[in-house]
């Protein structure tokens, strides 16, 4: 073997080693946190730009997620930021090691509410109960206490009604990486106006998002 083929297969080896040690940084990182971490802040961590960055998750991703994988946790990537979750079957056995009680599931109702607003967002509280045929204000109320809905702005209509749409937590609740994987279906919705403006809030000031002009 030559002295040439040695070095080479040492970088090799080098290279490979300091994928791994990031990788296992990037997975120290995510076990800590606990929380999602936005790429750009793993990123400025490892002294790596945010593209790379996202690649090793991605390569993260495919070895955690894939079918045989015999990891009890799953690493989940959204558009800003990813994290480290615990896959759905081992759930029994968590709450039986960690005395956890079952509850905080969604009512029917919730259910219907969240539906409307993942498929339709953004959305009034109006358009909800004209949707459902009954008033929805206890829903909405208990879906934005568990911040899986939010205000975004307000619709440029008399009385300004709130505007609302899904969190990036609703996304990570039902295992989604974006709201482009929420399953196909039909959503009846009472007919809107696509031409209203709406008023989105900036830095606590609102301004005006017009509609697109078609030629």
């Amino acid at each position: 073997m030559t002295d040439e083929k040695i070095t080479q297969g040492t970088a090799e080896s080098d290279g490979a080693a300091t994928i791994k040690s990031i990788e296992g940084a990037i997975e120290a990182i995510l076990y800590a946190a606990g929380y999602p971490v936005k790429y750009e802040k793993i990123a400025e961590v490892l002294g790596l730009d945010v593209r790379n960055t996202k690649t090793l998750i991605k390569h993260m991703c495919d070895t955690y997620n894939r079918e045989d994988s015999k990891h009890g946790i799953t690493l989940l990537m959204f558009e800003d930021t990813c994290q480290f979750c615990t896959k759905e079957q081992y759930a029994p056995y968590i709450r039986e090691a960690l005395g956890i009680r079952r509850g905080g599931n969604l009512s029917a109702s919730s259910m219907e509410v969240l539906a409307i607003v993942a498929y339709n967002q953004p959305v009034t509280r109006t358009f909800v109960d004209q949707v459902r045929g009954v008033d929805s204000s206890y829903a909405m109320n208990s879906l934005i206490d568990k911040a899986l809905i939010e205000a975004c702005g307000r619709l440029d209509a008399p009385g300004r009604p709130m505007l609302y749409t899904t969190t990036e937590k609703f996304l990570r609740v039902f295992g989604l990486r974006s709201l482009s994987e929420l399953p196909e279906t039909e959503v009846m919705a009472p007919p809107r106006s696509e031409d209203v403006p709406i008023l989105v809030e900036d830095d606590g000031q609102l301004t005006m998002d017009e509609p697109a002009v078609e030629d």
